[in-house]
């Protein structure tokens, strides 16, 4: 993870269409996080791409999800 070291988060918004396409995940939902320099970082359901997956974090004593 050490090339994420330094990248400034720029968005948290929707996969587009394409991206979507790209990934076998079209009709579907996914959350993603765009970096300054064009990376950006989607939750999977599994380490094979199998589908788009929820991202949970917690804010103060919430917990939420972005999908």
């Amino acid at each position: 993870m050490a090339e994420l070291n330094g990248l400034t988060l720029v968005a948290v918004r929707p996969m587009s269409k394409a991206e979507l396409k790209a990934e076998g995940w079209e009709g579907q939902k996914a959350i993603c996080l765009e970096f300054h320099d064009g990376t950006i970082l989607y939750p999977s359901r599994d380490e094979e791409g199998n589908g788009p997956g929820a991202l949970f974090g917690k804010q103060g004593k919430e917990t939420f999800a972005l999908y």
